[in-house]
């Protein structure tokens, strides 16, 4: 089981860039990710198989400027992570308990 982290930084600057950013950002809630911050989406993945499929789909929706990181990682690295809002900190999100199938 693993997650994927795309993390983004795209110009916005003009009309047609904000709507190649949005679109972008669409595409990925569409294909199964959450936002975990503006420009940070994840997305657990049952395989790193499932995982390799949503990579070549991201990179498939890419706009033509800006920067894109994707990394996967393993459940238990990210059973460890520590998540903070404001001075609290957070436990993350449980592992979804059915598969969606798009």
């Amino acid at each position: 089981m693993m997650w994927l982290y795309v993390m983004f930084d795209l110009p916005v600057l003009t009309p047609d860039e904000r709507r190649r950013a949005t679109r972008f950002r669409k595409t990925l809630l569409d294909c199964g990710f959450e936002m975990a911050q503006f420009s940070v989406y994840l997305r657990f993945c049952e395989s790193k198989e499932t995982a390799e499929t949503h990579i070549r789909k991201v990179q498939s929706v890419l706009p033509p400027a800006g920067c894109v990181h994707i990394i996967t990682i393993t459940d238990k690295q990210y059973g460890n992570a520590r998540i903070f809002q404001g001075t609290m900190q957070k436990r993350p999100p449980e592992n979804p308990d059915q598969l969606v199938l798009l």
